[in-house]
């Protein structure tokens, strides 16, 4: 099953992944590749941090004990890995293999914002500092790295490569510059895509924190990844899961879906947005997006999460998928 168009064809790789029992699996929440193209998989399991050749075969894992919930995962300088722990409220810097190099930011207390866990609804107009249920992170123009805060504030953060806080954007709101659950960040080098995901749209900034543009054709985004090409895949968790308790399912609107825009944001291909989340060509509930060297995507999928409000057996579904360019 081969999906998307032109030069940006896939075809799906049934059962990627030798992921080994005693990782004791619930879903994958986030996926990154390093510079030889091992994949890392950031997951909410008991072992929480997995290595895989590009071939599927699992090298090793780490991060037993580390974690309050695994969310985002980003690679840095020397393939070193930036993870968020939302619930943890914290940025945390590993080596490759797990030993950790440095703490960004506090750690550990959630910021007062006002907000009343999850609920973005809740945030003050003023936000707080860092963090209160960060969200993910992107190591931006010049080196410095860009932090999405996330479900519990409504900022963007801005730190030096030496982890000195420069500067925060952002409110709660629907207006410009405003975010409600900034969840997730990519950069082309230049300029930094915010998935601001309960407003439908994708937020395009300076470093500086400037808007240059907003990308509404959107059905909550989660994550934004931009390929050396310049390539801008947008991974969408849809209308139909991975909603809050004061919303229900609008299956008038698309479920989980792929889309890839140009970075003047011209739509080039999409796929998924149907509901059927067993075939090739769907996605259930998605959460971060990866490209390899050689093109290859590799996706995560909250299955486990996104089904909680809305009842779904999500057992058989997968939650670490490759897509191999054709």
């Amino acid at each position: 099953m081969t999906v998307g168009t032109g030069s940006l064809t896939f075809e799906a790789v049934p059962g990627w992944g030798d992921i080994p029992a005693e990782a004791g699996l619930i879903e994958a929440i986030g996926v990154a590749v390093d510079s030889r193209d091992r994949v890392y998989v950031f997951a909410r399991a008991d072992i929480p941090l997995l290595v895989f050749e590009p071939d599927g075969s699992f090298i090793r894992g780490w991060g037993e004990g580390l974690f309050v919930r695994p969310h985002g995962i980003s690679i840095g300088t020397g393939d070193t890995l930036y993870l968020v722990d939302d619930l943890g409220h914290s940025v945390r810097q590993f080596t490759d293999e797990g030993q950790l190099i440095r703490t960004i930011g506090p750690s550990g207390k959630p910021s007062d914002t006002g907000a009343d866990g999850f609920d973005y609804r809740s945030i003050r107009p003023e936000c707080g500092p860092p963090f209160n249920l960060p969200t993910n992170l992107i190591v931006g123009p010049g080196g410095d790295l860009f932090v999405t805060d996330g479900y519990g504030n409504a900022r963007v953060h801005r730190f030096s490569s030496d982890g000195t806080l420069i500067a925060s954007w952002g409110s709660p709101g629907d207006g410009p510059g405003q975010f409600h659950v900034p969840h997730g960040i990519g950069s082309d080098g230049e300029q930094l895509y915010v998935a601001d995901r309960e407003n439908s749209r994708v937020q395009i900034f300076s470093p500086d924190g400037d808007l240059t543009s907003i990308w509404d054709d959107l059905a909550r985004p989660a994550q934004v990844h931009v390929d050396p090409a310049g390539n801008v895949f947008v991974f969408e968790l849809g209308f139909h899961t991975g909603i809050f308790p004061w919303h229900s399912p609008d299956k008038s609107k698309p479920s989980s879906r792929m889309s890839v825009f140009d970075r003047e944001g011209n739509l080039l291909t999409r796929w998924g947005g149907n509901g059927f989340p067993t075939t090739p060509e769907e996605f259930y509930a998605a959460h971060d997006v990866f490209l390899d060297s050689t093109g290859s995507m590799y996706t995560a999928e909250v299955k486990a999460a996104a089904a909680t409000f809305v009842g779904d057996d999500t057992s058989a579904l997968p939650s670490l998928r490759k897509f191999v360019r054709v």
